[in-house]
Parts: C-alpha cells; sequence; structure tokens
C-alpha cells in the first residue's frame, strides 16, 4: 500500500461525522423529549452543541421500549383465547400449549438477544433497532391473520427472536449517556417498562372484547409506525471506530456470557441479575394464582394491583433513581433496591388479608432502582464495541430466568396449599422470591469494593 493512503479515509471519516451531525440536526427537528421526563444527554452520539438531538435520540429510545412493552402487554389476556379457539375448548390442552408458547418466546431471547446484540456492535445500534420495530410488526400482523395454531406458533418463535429492543436499547443508552448518568437512563427504560405494562393488559382486554385477534392489528400497526418514525428521526450512537467484528465465537449464548466473566465485578453483578430475575417469575406465574386462592379477588381486583405494581416501578425508575443515585451511589442504590424487595416479598407472603399485600408493593417496588444501578456499573467494566454483546448477554439471563422460573414457582406453590399440601404455606413461593433477593445482596457485597469512587458530578 502506498505512503498517504490513509488520507481518503480520514476525508471519509470527516465527512461521515458531517453526515452525522446532519442526521442529528435533522432528528432534534423531528422528535421532542417525552413530556415530564428529563432525558439524559449523550456522550458522544451526536455533537456536543447540540443537546436537543442527544435529548432526542434518548426519547425514541424510550419510546420505542415503551411501545414494545405496550404491545407485548396488549396480546397477554388475549392469547389464551386465541390458542383456546384452535383447541376446540379442552381447557387442559389451552393451559399445556399457553406454557409452551411461553417457554419458546424464553428460550428465542436466551439464544438471540446476544446475536442481536453482538450485531449491533458490528453494524451498529440504528439498524437493529429498526429491524426489531419492523420484524416485531410484521410478526403481530402475521398472529393477527393466523389460520391455524401452527402459524400462531412460527409467530411466537418470530416474535422471541425479534423481540431485540431492550438490549440494544440499553446498549443505546450507553452510547449516548456518560457514565455517571447511566444509572438515571436505564431507570427511564425501567419505567418504559412500567408504563408499557400498565397500559398494554388494559388496552389489550378491551379491544380483545370487540375480537380476540384485534390487539394483534394494533400492536402490529403500533410497531411498523413506530419503526418508520425511527427510520426518519433516528441517528447511528455507535461510531465507526468503535465497532468490533461480528463473530459467532462471541454471538451465542455461551460465547456472550464468557465476556461477563471478564472480571470480579461483571461475574458477580451478572450473578445480582438473574438471581433478581429469577425472583420476579413469582409475580407473573404465582401472583395471579396466589391473589384467587388467599384472598378470593376477583380479575378486576388483581388487574388493579399488578396495575399498582406497574405504576410504582414506572415512578421509581423515572422520577428515583436519578436523585437517589446522586445521593448514595449506584452500590449503595443496588443494595437498597434488593433490600426493599426482599422485605417486599416476604410481605406478600405473610399476607392474609390483600392489605398487606398492597403496603408490599412500594416496598417491592425498590428493585426497581436495583436494576438500573447495576447495569451503570458493568456497562462501565466493558468496552464501547462490546456494549451490545454485553447487553445481549444480560437478556439472555432474563432469558434464563423465562426457562426455569415458571416452573419452579408453580412447583413450589402447588405444593404449599391445598388439602393434599405437604406443608401449609401458600406464600412459600414468595419466601423463595425473597431469600434468593438476599442471596443477591450478598453477592453484591463481595463484589462490592473496600472503598467505593464517588459518581462524578452530573
Amino acid at each position: 500500500m502506498r505512503e498517504g493512503g490513509d488520507e481518503p479515509d480520514q476525508k471519509a471519516a470527516q465527512g461521515a461525522n458531517r453526515d452525522d451531525a446532519l442526521n442529528a440536526g435533522v432528528a432534534e427537528n423531528l422528535i421532542a423529549t417525552a413530556p415530564g421526563i428529563e432525558l439524559p444527554e449523550a456522550d458522544f452520539a451526536v455533537p456536543i452543541n447540540q443537546p436537543k438531538g442527544r435529548r432526542a435520540a434518548a426519547s425514541f429510545i424510550f419510546i420505542t421500549i415503551a411501545l414494545d412493552m405496550l404491545a407485548l402487554g396488549m396480546i397477554a389476556p388475549v392469547l389464551p383465547r386465541l390458542i383456546a379457539s384452535f383447541m376446540q375448548g379442552n381447557a387442559t390442552g389451552t393451559a399445556q400449549m399457553l406454557g409452551i408458547f411461553g417457554t419458546v418466546f424464553a428460550v428465542m431471547q436466551f439464544f438471540f438477544s446476544p446475536v442481536l446484540g453482538s450485531l449491533s456492535d458490528r453494524f451498529g445500534r440504528r439498524p437493529v433497532v429498526l429491524l426489531s420495530n419492523f420484524g416485531l410488526g410484521l410478526d403481530y400482523l402475521l398472529m393477527a391473520w393466523a389460520p391455524a395454531l401452527g402459524w400462531l406458533f412460527v409467530g411466537r418463535v418470530i416474535s422471541g427472536l425479534t423481540a431485540s429492543s431492550v438490549p440494544t436499547g440499553m446498549a443505546y443508552m450507553t452510547d449516548v449517556t456518560p457514565p455517571e448518568k447511566r444509572a438515571s437512563a436505564f431507570g427511564l427504560i425501567g419505567a418504559a417498562f412500567g408504563m408499557g405494562f400498565v397500559l398494554g393488559p388494559a388496552l389489550g382486554g378491551i379491544l380483545g372484547s370487540v375480537n380476540p385477534r384485534l390487539p394483534f392489528w394494533v400492536a402490529g400497526v403500533l410497531s411498523l409506525l413506530n419503526g418508520m418514525y425511527g427510520l426518519f428521526v433516528l441517528p447511528e450512537s455507535l461510531s465507526h471506530e468503535h465497532r468490533s467484528k461480528f463473530s459467532w465465537k462471541r454471538a451465542n449464548p455461551v460465547g456472550s456470557l464468557r465476556l461477563l466473566k471478564h472480571n470480579k465485578i461483571l461475574l458477580g453483578l451478572s450473578a445480582v441479575l438473574v438471581l433478581g430475575y429469577l425472583a420476579q417469575q413469582s409475580l407473573q406465574n404465582v401472583y395471579v394464582l396466589y391473589a384467587d386462592y388467599r384472598f378470593g379477588w376477583t380479575d378486576r381486583s388483581v388487574g388493579l394491583s399488578l396495575a399498582l405494581v406497574a405504576v410504582f416501578s414506572g415512578f421509581y425508575g423515572a422520577g428515583l433513581v436519578k436523585p437517589l443515585v446522586k445521593r448514595i451511589g449506584e452500590r449503595n442504590a443496588l443494595s437498597l433496591g434488593l433490600v426493599g424487595g426482599a422485605i417486599g416479598y416476604v410481605m406478600f407472603g405473610m399476607s392474609k388479608t390483600g392489605v398487606l399485600l398492597l403496603w408490599g408493593i412500594p416496598v417491592l417496588n425498590l428493585m426497581s432502582v436495583a436494576w438500573p444501578s447495576a447495569q451503570s456499573v458493568m456497562s462501565r467494566e466493558v468496552k464501547a464495541s462490546e456494549q451490545g454483546q454485553m447487553q445481549g448477554a444480560v437478556q439472555s439471563l432474563r432469558g434464563l430466568a423465562g426457562i426455569f422460573g415458571p416452573v419452579m414457582f408453580t412447583y413450589v406453590f402447588s405444593k404449599t396449599f391445598g388439602p393434599t399440601a405437604a406443608l401449609q404455606a401458600p406464600g412459600s413461593a414468595f419466601y423463595l422470591a425473597g431469600a434468593l433477593l438476599v442471596a443477591s445482596l450478598v453477592v453484591a457485597q463481595w463484589v462490592r469494593p473496600a472503598q467505593e469512587s464517588p459518581i462524578p458530578p452530573a
């Protein structure tokens, strides 16, 4: 190669930077910050003199994840009815098939989250986020049209594969947010989860009462519209010099999890997350059964209480993480969240009336402070070119919890209530969840340095 051959590359890079700045300016004009929420500023995704553009990028990711969770929540109350329509009213077969659908979704998340995370490290976050939006949109339309159970099953497989907005969105927020503000940014993503889970089932129930396929059509249209929105307004966050080559060795679940073994902090906090994700499965799989058996709650009462869980989760994520982390630091916030979650689960298990359970909800939801704090610390332990792989690995851990958690908690619950129970303790599943969080707290203290460096001022 001749000398001076790098000069055209430098000029091309300068041109790319100018294009990025122009795209950011377009984004600034086309998207506004979500009302009432202070979004973090970016680190290097767009030029430093365009703060609104930086906030626009973060705002789009917030909206994307909220809409994805809204769509997932919308189909939750109608999916059993749609499966039942193909099973000729066979209740046992419907329950078994619903379990298979849930397991398949978790398995797809486990295997493909690290693949999509690694692809975002190679090709950038923008194309993967858009792939998720368009893929989910087309998949929901496929499920809405499905003339047979097999087609519905294929749709569930595809939705598990393309539901990548969370790990890639987390990587995007890492790209555009200074290290000292990442806990707050991740807290906003938690708030997006809460918003989606509050509104999704309620909207899905209303639409499903008209036609069980209608929520799928609406979810598909929302995802496609969000994809078109992002196609025009979302700038790329990962610069070319921070990208890495794609490798199947790193992209498979085992390979991606090897990244988490790089050092003591990553390994320990990964264990904290997987124990916490496993504990959360008690809410998703036992809560409704427990409330019905223990309190005799109606579907309306259960739905309102779950909405309260999501409201507190969103409130803590959007409004509490930032000031709390600024005041006591990420690691103390992590410990506080785990302690609150453990106490909340014990309150659930001890509840003989619904009153104690309702008081336990705001305590339990302190966990919403723990997860963004842990992931903020983890994000500083890997390079910019490994953020997608790391977030994909974390999502794989969530998928792993989704595979084993439902079986574990439903089995414990089934063995601790009723006339044939070996031990009359209906709250045992929640006690187990609390014990898992206590174990995660012990691990969190193990990875804690002797003297923690203060968070830099915002």
